[in-house]
């Protein structure tokens, strides 16, 4: 007979999904699907609203990235407002987002992956995570914290708290950066600049040591998108998107915001709320690609910062072409990270950045507008329709997670083919195919929203665990 083995819920990741793996009569690996299993109504519920209101109702969204769902948001919203931002306000907003990134990408790597490199895939499960990982390696743990803590307490000094700032606005951002502001975060560079040194010191140690991991870690040919700028370097706030093929050949570039539904689509799959973007010239699921950390390496030919340009030829030495297995996803982020600071440190010594216009102001004049930016996971994309007073009446956001959909499921399977063999497999089996999906550090949160007619389960269950009735739209 087949049987399905799930495993409910995949741990150490933002929001709440499974994995479910079956088997034919054999015992070989048929199928296996990663659930995103819960849904939320943002896109709905921000309808009616002023569109002014846009970006702190979408910080909401995240409480990891609330910063890119700010940017991405006001971004929209000045799109409707036809305005452009003052520079130093463009500035600014850079520096919470790529502060954002670092504080972010220290979660995923330290807290969340770190258990699995440093502890290894086979540890005991009761003391992989974060606390396990500062009692067996307490100068990284104590790195992995301090990182984090760099990243949030520059959100905090520059939006007044790190959790949903309300500092970015349409036309720019509330108020000027602080002198004193200012010199505290130059204070905190030093330390910051240790920890990625002992980071990508002990990741480079140990990573030879999961080649088998890397063989079959959503390790196959796709597509990439990532922001760019117009000399191929990095970015995450502006820019325009570039589409690359598997051999790395450019399939579309300078992706505006106002261009992106020309050519990213969305299809559903019944059993994820988590909807599934792809490249409409290819349609679905051909078309299917990458974002994220991994997908801007592979697109970006430089990084525009010393330190982080010297990790990103080293990191470019992993392949000839595109870098493909999805495991590399940590260590493109340690790169973002080295960036992320060295960037930070380029824009406080701007001369204008404490320049006190950081305002545009303007009322509705279109009627339509979207905005994108590169958040920790990848492209975000916001895509607002408004009344002639200024009401959203449409709403449609386009998550990084969803983009990485299509290669979760199939790193997932590719995984599960790999270690279940015969219908037997182990706890460290198990756990190397939740693995596969914190390599993409999927937002579960911030993925799902309505489209269409989403299938929903309700199901009663008595206390032991017996099926009691059950409601299926």
């Amino acid at each position: 007979m087949s049987q399905t083995i799930t495993i409910d819920p995949v741990t150490r990741l933002e929001g709440h999904g499974k994995i479910t793996i079956q088997l034919n009569a054999q015992g070989e690996v048929e199928d296996a699907h990663f659930h995103v299993t819960q849904v939320r109504g943002f896109e709905k519920f921000c309808e009616g609203r002023p569109f002014y209101e846009m970006p702190s109702l979408m910080a909401r969204i995240c409480g990891i990235c609330p910063v890119s769902h700010l940017v991405a948001s006001a971004k929209a919203c000045e799109a409707i407002m036809s305005v452009r931002i003052p520079h130093t306000a463009a500035q600014l907003r850079r520096m919470l987002n790529l502060a954002q990134m670092v504080q972010s990408h220290a979660l995923s790597f330290f807290y969340l992956s770190s258990p699995d490199l440093l502890l290894g895939m086979e540890s005991d499960p009761a003391n992989r995570h974060i606390f396990g990982v500062v009692a067996a390696k307490p100068e990284l743990g104590r790195a992995g914290v301090a990182l984090r803590r760099f990243g949030q307490h520059i959100i905090e000094l520059l939006g007044n708290k790190r959790i949903h700032p309300g500092w970015v606005v349409p036309g720019g951002v509330t108020e000027p950066l602080a002198e004193a502001k200012r010199d505290e975060i130059l204070a905190m560079l030093p330390e910051a600049y240790a920890a990625m040194d002992l980071a990508l010191s002990a990741y480079k140690q140990i990573a030879a040591t999961f080649k088998p991991e890397i063989e079959v870690f959503a390790n196959f040919p796709s597509n990439y998108l990532s922001l760019i700028n117009e000399d191929e370097s990095i970015e995450f706030t502006d820019g325009a998107l570039r589409m690359i093929d598997p051999q790395g050949n450019i399939l579309e570039d300078g992706i505006t915001a106002a261009r992106y539904t020309e050519v990213i689509g969305e299809a559903v799959e019944p059993y994820s709320y988590t909807k599934f973007a792809y490249y409409k010239p290819l349609g679905y699921p051909e078309g299917s690609y990458r974002v994220g950390p991994l997908a801007r390496l592979n697109i970006v030919k430089s990084m525009g910062t010393p330190k982080a340009e010297k990790e990103l030829a080293e990191f470019k030495q992993l392949a000839s072409g595109p870098v493909e297995s999805s495991f590399f996803y940590h260590h493109a982020r340690l790169v973002e990270m080295v960036y992320g600071i060295e960037k930070i440190e380029q824009i406080l010594n701007d001369p204008r950045i404490l320049d006190k216009q950081v305002r545009a102001t303007a009322g509705v004049n279109r009627l339509e507008g979207a905005g994108q930016a590169e958040a920790p996971r990848g492209t975000l994309s916001h895509h607002y329709k408004v009344d002639e007073n200024g009401k959203m009446v449409w709403a449609n956001l386009i998550i990084a997670t969803g983009q990485n959909n299509n290669a979760m499921n199939k790193g997932v399977l590719q995984a599960a083919k790999h270690y279940v063999k015969d219908g037997k497999f182990t706890e460290g089996i198990l756990n190397r195919v939740e693995a596969v999906v914190r390599t993409f550090d999927p937002c579960l949160s911030c993925s799902t929203h309505a489209f269409g007619q989403m299938p929903l389960v309700l199901s009663l269950v008595s206390a032991d665990g017996e099926l009691v009735d059950q409601v299926v739209r």
